[in-house]
C-alpha cells in the first residue's frame, strides 16, 4: 500500500487532473495493477475502462468583477482575493451586465421540513448570495429552526453543490456562497487552491441556468452588504427565521466580461471484476477516486504540484490490497466490482457517470464501500460511521470493529457533511447501500498517544487540505 501511495502521489503523476498526462498514467498504472492481481475486466466492450465526457473551464486568474450601486461608488473584487469564480459553459468569455444581487438566506428549499428560503422571489437573471451550510446550524436554544435539519449534522440542503443546484433550478444567471471558515469547514486557502478551474459532465442537453458560481470572501461580503446598506450579520441571523423572505441588495448590481479557456476531454473509470460463484448477478462494489488537483499555483505564486497522497492515493492503495485478498482467497459467492473513479474532487463526476450508465446492473448491488482518506497516524482504538442511521452496513463495521477490540463512535465532526462529499453519494441516491470510510470523520484515538495525538495528526492534515 505505502508503494501504491509513493508510486501514485510522485511528480511524474503530475497531481493525477483530469485531462492531463498525469491521468493517463495514473489509469494505465492502475489497469496494470488490476492485471497483475488476476482481475478480469469490467468496463467498456470487455475492456478495463469507462470514459467519461467532461467539459474543462477555466477563468483567467487576474479577473475582475464590478458591484455597482447607481448613485454610490463601486466596488471592484479581484478573482481568488474577495471573490472566487468557476463556470460551467463551454464559452470562451462570459458577459454579465447589471444583475441584480439578492440575498436568499440559505438557500434551502425543503418542504418536508418546512421550510423556503425562497417566499417565488424571481430569481431568473440575477445573482443569488447565499449562506453556507443548514438553516439550523448556528441556531440557539428555542428557536424555531433549532434540530429542523439536524443540528450541527450538515445534510445535503447544506452542502454548496445543493445551492447552486437550487439557484440554477431558480434560473439564477449566478450564485455566489459567502464563505466561512466553520461552516464550511475549510480555510478560504481551499476554495481557492483550484485556481479558477471547473470540470463538469458534458451534457450539452443540459446546459443549466449559471453563467458563474463561486464563493465571496467572508470580510468581502460583509463590505458589500455594508456598501448595500445592509447588516450581512444581521441578515444571517434572520436567515433562520422561517418567515425569512430574500433580500434585495438595495440596488447592488454586478458587472463582469471574463476570458474563460474551455476544453472537452475524455477521462476515465478504470473497473476490474471477481465474478462470483454462487449469485453472479449480485454486486459489491469497492470504489475510491483516483484523481486529485495536479498543478496549480502555490500560495507565494510559484507552480506546484498538488499530489493527492492521502486524498485518495490511499484509498487506491486500499481497494487494490483488498482485491489482493479477495484473490488469495476462495473464489466469492457474489460478484465483486473494483471502481477506480474520476473526478471526484470536482464533484463527484466520474462516480455519477457509472451510476448514470453502469456496466453491471446496480439492481442487485447488494453494497457499495468507498474508501476516501485513510488515517495516517497509526493504529487507533475508535472507528467512526459516517452518515450514522444509514443501514445494517453500519452494524456489520461495528461488529468488525469490536473484533479489533476497536469502539465504534459516530462521526464527531458531522458539521462537515463527510456523508455529501465522496463517491458513494451518487449510489445512496440510486438506492444502492452504502458505507463510506472516511477518517477525516473524527480524531482518532492513538495507540500510540491517544486522541491528543490523533487531534494533532488530524488538525494538520485539514490545514493543508486539498492544497498538497
Amino acid at each position: 500500500m505505502s508503494e501504491v501511495i509513493r508510486t501514485l502521489a510522485s511528480d511524474p503523476f503530475e497531481g493525477r487532473s483530469p485531462g492531463t498526462i498525469g491521468a493517463v498514467r495514473t489509469v494505465n498504472y492502475l489497469v496494470a495493477q488490476f492485471q497483475a492481481i488476476g482481475l478480469q475486466p469490467a468496463g467498456e466492450k470487455g475492456g478495463w475502462t469507462q470514459e467519461v465526457p467532461m467539459l474543462h473551464t477555466r477563468i483567467a486568474p487576474d479577473s475582475r468583477v464590478q458591484f455597482q450601486q447607481r448613485g454610490s461608488e463601486g466596488l471592484e473584487f479581484t478573482q481568488s482575493r474577495e471573490i472566487y469564480l468557476t463556470t460551467s459553459h463551454p464559452a470562451s468569455q462570459i458577459r454579465i451586465t447589471e444583475a441584480p444581487l439578492v440575498f436568499v438566506g440559505y438557500g434551502v428549499d425543503a418542504p418536508a421540513r418546512d421550510w423556503d428560503d425562497f417566499k417565488n422571489v424571481d430569481l431568473k437573471g440575477k445573482i443569488a448570495v447565499i449562506l453556507i451550510n443548514d438553516p439550523d446550524f448556528r441556531a440557539k436554544s428555542g428557536e424555531a429552526v433549532a434540530g429542523r435539519f439536524g443540528g450541527r449534522t450538515m445534510t445535503y440542503f447544506g452542502r454548496w453543490t445543493y445551492k447552486f443546484e437550487e439557484a440554477a433550478r431558480r434560473g439564477a444567471v449566478g450564485a455566489l456562497i459567502v464563505h466561512d471558515t466553520e461552516a464550511a469547514s475549510y480555510p478560504w486557502s481551499t476554495v481557492i487552491a483550484s485556481g479558477g478551474e471547473n470540470f463538469a459532465l458534458d451534457r450539452p442537453e443540459t446546459p443549466d441556468s449559471l453563467l458563474l458560481h463561486g464563493w465571496l470572501e467572508n470580510k468581502a461580503a460583509h463590505e458589500l452588504f455594508a456598501r448595500a446598506g445592509l447588516d450581512l450579520d444581521a441578515l444571517s441571523e434572520a436567515a433562520r427565521r422561517p418567515d425569512f423572505k430574500p433580500v434585495a441588495l438595495g440596488g447592488m448590481a454586478l458587472t463582469t466580461e471574463l476570458d474563460v479557456s474551455t476544453q472537452h476531454l475524455q477521462s476515465r473509470n478504470v473497473l476490474a471484476k471477481i465474478p462470483g460463484t454462487t449469485h453472479p448477478d449480485e454486486t459489491i462494489i469497492y470504489g475510491a477516486h483516483w484523481d486529485a488537483f495536479g498543478k496549480s499555483k502555490g500560495p507565494h505564486g510559484g507552480d506546484m504540484i498538488r499530489h493527492g497522497a492521502i486524498d485518495d492515493a490511499s484509498g487506491i492503495a486500499a481497494i487494490l490490497e483488498i482485491a489482493r485478498a479477495f484473490k488469495s482467497g476462495p473464489a466469492p459467492e457474489r460478484t465483486i466490482v473494483f471502481g477506480a473513479w474520476t473526478a471526484e474532487e470536482r464533484g463527484l463526476l466520474g462516480s455519477t457517470w457509472y451510476v448514470e450508465h453502469p456496466l453491471i446492473s446496480l439492481d442487485k448491488a447488494v453494497a457499495n464501500f468507498t474508501i476516501d482518506v485513510l488515517q495516517m497516524g497509526g493504529l487507533s482504538h475508535n472507528a467512526f460511521l459516517v452518515g450514522a442511521g444509514q443501514n445494517s452496513l453500519q452494524d456489520d463495521f461495528a461488529t468488525i470493529a469490536a473484533s479489533q477490540g476497536r469502539v465504534t463512535q459516530n462521526e464527531a465532526l458531522p458539521e462537515r457533511g463527510a456523508f455529501y462529499r465522496a463517491d458513494h453519494l451518487p449510489f445512496a441516491r440510486a438506492g444502492v447501500p452504502v458505507l463510506p470510510i472516511m477518517d477525516l470523520a473524527g480524531y482518532p484515538d492513538l495507540v500510540n498517544g491517544g486522541v491528543s495525538a490523533g487531534r494533532k495528526w488530524l488538525d494538520g492534515y485539514m490545514a493543508c487540505y486539498h492544497q498538497l
